[in-house]
């Protein structure tokens, strides 16, 4: 049979085995939106993990070797029957309408999580990692470099091994207007988004994934919580040394 040129070019692009084992199975929540694919590619194609699970709602074919998708069914997300995995990634980037493959792959809700974290302890997962969006420049300092709700406290006392939160500034909505007095206001109030430090600033959804990516590999056992500002400049520049400081003061 002819190979897929699609999957040929696909494989000539993945950076060569690097010599650490597969580290057993990965569960992606929430494949979707510009972030959603750059993790896939980058942990599912690489060698990282013997295979990836993704969540959907409604039947869908896998278009990457190795990754499977797995329909939940529409119920409480706590009667769900389990899935063996080690490794599970939570996303929430909405997906895409004009890609028809993410409509049909499930996105969990903020308020979802402990559900979404308690039924993917009962799953065997040993490590968790869960990329936090929030509205750049409006999380309080405080709250930055530590649990920000009873929610991730939540999460954290389920007894996984290794806790990666990463908050990632997240573009502002598109919002429409009913009246130009409300577009007249918008615009007066827009001179605010230049107020936003740069290191608050929407880091690119493929320097984020590497991010994620590196933390994976290097993340000792424990709870990590990368601020907004460390994301940013760990897409700056050194993100590997970034990364280390990083798990390393955590550790």
């Amino acid at each position: 049979m002819a190979p897929d040129p699609l999957q040929a070019l696909q494989a000539a692009n993945r950076r060569p085995f690097d010599g650490r084992p597969a580290a057993g199975t990965l569960l992606i929540a929430g494949a979707t939106g510009a972030l959603g694919h750059e993790l896939v590619r980058r942990l599912a194609g690489r060698h990282r993990f013997d295979h990836t699970l993704v969540l959907a709602r409604e039947p869908i074919r896998a278009g990457l070797p190795g990754v499977e998708p797995v329909q939940v069914p529409a119920l409480p997300i706590a009667q769900w029957p389990t899935v063996a995995a080690h490794t599970a990634l939570v996303l929430f980037e909405p997906p895409r309408l004009f890609y028809d493959r993410e409509r049909a792959l499930w996105t969990p809700e903020p308020a979802q999580l402990p559900a979404l974290a308690g039924w993917l302890r009962a799953c065997g997962v040993r490590t968790l990692a869960v990329v936090q969006p929030h509205d750049q420049g409006r999380l309080p300092e405080a709250l930055k470099h530590g649990l920000a709700s009873l929610d991730e406290q939540a999460v954290v006392a389920l007894g996984f091994d290794r806790v990666l939160l990463v908050r990632s500034a997240q573009k502002p909505a598109a919002v429409r207007f009913a009246n130009p007095g409300e577009r007249l206001a918008a615009w007066m109030l827009s001179i605010t988004r230049f107020m936003v430090p740069s290191s608050e600033q929407p880091a690119r959804a493929s320097k984020v994934a590497e991010m994620v990516d590196v933390a994976l590999a290097l993340a000792p056992p424990g709870v990590h919580v990368a601020a907004p500002e460390l994301v940013w400049r760990a897409t700056q520049g050194e993100l590997r040394a970034v990364v280390q400081g990083w798990v390393a003061a955590r550790s």
